[in-house]
């Protein structure tokens, strides 16, 4: 697999477009040249892009999500990406593509290959959703280690499976400039995330990694063990994703153990794991001498009280780092919930805590209410919103959480708070991160 060029796409037949030729032109002309039917919802897409002076100043991204609600969608195909490859093959202006939920297989893999063996300007690529399998990631995998542009790669819920993983593994071995890699609900298993962590505790370059939702059938926890191992090596990792690891309170522990001496990390996201209060009691010992972890998200699990407990006393009185909290949905009652509360009066740097699914009763209102009230708590900080009835406070749930726009983005454009975007929004890295 030394070459990439994708049917109908050969290295010295791409298009040649006038500079000033409208993005829908260049389509409608490729289309015809490679006698392909025009996808309407790509023409329209492309049509809505307006390329003036300042637009091509800062660069673009063409946005071909399958999931557009306001529009006619016809998902992108296989036969599709040819086509788009064509329009973009000269541009430079080109910075990020977004094809997440279409029709992509294992054979639009193929051309996706090759277009990111060739290309120099794309940042940003998003197949999340598709229908991209092993042998579609063995090609994406092989023309990311030829390629020195792209930034942030998301595959997420593509069933690339544990070979698909352990092909993006041997790529981090050898490319040096990809700094986010999204391989959530992809089906990994043991041997790939093995792998990955193996090849992060030498690797430079990936600032964050999203491993949510592997495939695993040990109880041993091993893939937490490496992860955790990798993190007292590893110097560049700032960002983290472990939801669904089936993780318990000895992998916890393995995890504290190794953050003592890690510096770098600002977002581990622990969610739907199976962490009670024995585990968060680590992490509560961990929080009172960390000084680099930013958010923290311990949402699904069941840390209980005495596990709100923990957290409020290290946030009360030791940790000053912490800018996010996400506890939802963790069988707290109002007396945890409270101390969490009182620990934000102490702790001027806790700015966004989600409390929603917990037993909320009328004590844990009240203190919720004086927080957003006083100021000391934004209405955009949490995920739930005072009114009163009859003299009595109530909290009602507000659309406000770390995971916002994870899988989907507003069809208006751009969130509002960008740190619902639960990608390193409080401190990013970079752009698209």
């Amino acid at each position: 697999m030394d070459s990439f060029n994708s049917p109908g796409i050969s290295s010295t037949s791409k298009m040649s477009m006038p500079k000033y030729v409208t993005l829908d032109k260049q389509y409608s002309q490729a289309c015809q040249e490679l006698k392909h039917p025009e996808n309407p919802f790509i023409a329209h897409i492309l049509r809505e892009m307006k390329l003036d002076d300042e637009a091509l100043g800062e660069r673009i991204t063409i946005k071909i999500a399958g999931n557009n609600r306001l529009v006619p969608v016809q998902k992108v195909t296989d036969e599709d990406f040819p086509i788009i490859a064509a329009v973009f093959a000269n541009n430079i202006f080109l910075s990020g593509l977004d094809l997440r939920y279409n029709l992509l297989t294992d054979a639009g893999a193929i051309h996706i290959a090759a277009f990111l063996q060739d290309n120099r300007t794309l940042h940003y690529l998003n197949l999340m959703f598709n229908d991209i399998g092993t042998i579609g990631a063995e090609f994406i995998a092989k023309a990311l280690q030829r390629n020195d542009a792209l930034i942030h790669l998301r595959m997420t819920g593509n069933k690339i499976d544990n070979k698909g993983g352990m092909y993006f593994a041997a790529m981090m071995q050898i490319n040096s400039t990809l700094r986010k890699l999204d391989v959530g609900d992809c089906d990994l298993g043991t041997q790939s995330l093995i792998a990955l962590a193996t090849v992060l505790n030498h690797n430079e370059a990936v600032r964050a990694i999203n491993l949510n939702r592997p495939i695993l059938y040990s109880e041993e926890e091993e893939t937490t063990v490496h992860l955790a191992l990798m993190l007292k090596s590893n110097c560049t990792l700032i960002e983290l994703h472990m939801c669904k690891h089936e993780m318990k309170n000895f992998g916890v522990e393995r995890l504290c153990e190794a953050l003592y001496e890690n510096k770098t990390l600002r977002y581990l996201d622990l969610s739907c794991n199976k962490i009670t209060r024995d585990g968060v009691r680590f992490l509560g010992l961990l929080l009172k001498r960390n000084s680099t972890l930013e958010i923290l998200d311990l949402n699904f699990n069941r840390i209980e009280d005495d596990g709100a407990f923990y957290l409020s006393e290290a946030l009360a009185s030791h940790n000053r780092t912490l800018q996010a909290l996400a506890v939802t949905k963790n069988n707290i009652t109002g007396k945890g919930l409270v101390a969490l509360s009182e620990s934000m009066k102490t702790n001027p740097v806790l700015s966004y805590i989600y409390i929603w699914g917990n037993k909320i009763d009328e004590e844990t209102c009240v203190a919720f209410t004086e927080l957003i009230q006083s100021g000391r708590l934004k209405p955009t900080g949490t995920d739930v919103e005072p009114y009163e009835v009859d003299g009595h406070m109530y909290l009602a749930e507000v659309s406000h959480g770390l995971k916002r726009h994870y899988y989907w983005t507003p069809s208006y454009g751009e969130p509002d708070n960008k740190v619902e975007n639960a990608s390193l929004a409080i401190a990013p890295v970079t752009e698209n991160l």
